[in-house]
């Protein structure tokens, strides 16, 4: 299953994601906050968690696909 994952161009461009997104949440908690026009939101923290959710959500297709081709070679 993992030689499947490493084939499919999702999987490391889900890690990728991931990863920055941890860097960018690190840094926007450690990082005081700026606020810019009146608004007052972290944005390394808000396009973090965004990065995560995208990251996440690659990956698990990636995983879902390499699941189904496996049962689909084991019929």
């Amino acid at each position: 299953m993992l030689n499947q994952l490493l084939d499919d161009l999702r999987f490391p461009i889900g890690l990728l994601f991931s990863i920055f997104s941890v860097i960018l949440i690190i840094v926007g908690l450690i990082k005081p906050q700026t606020v810019a026009a009146g608004i007052d939101i972290n944005l390394n923290v808000s396009a973090g968690a965004f990065m995560g959710v995208f990251g996440l959500f690659m990956v698990l297709s990636a995983m879902w696909s390499a699941r189904s081709a496996q049962k689909r070679s084991q019929k």
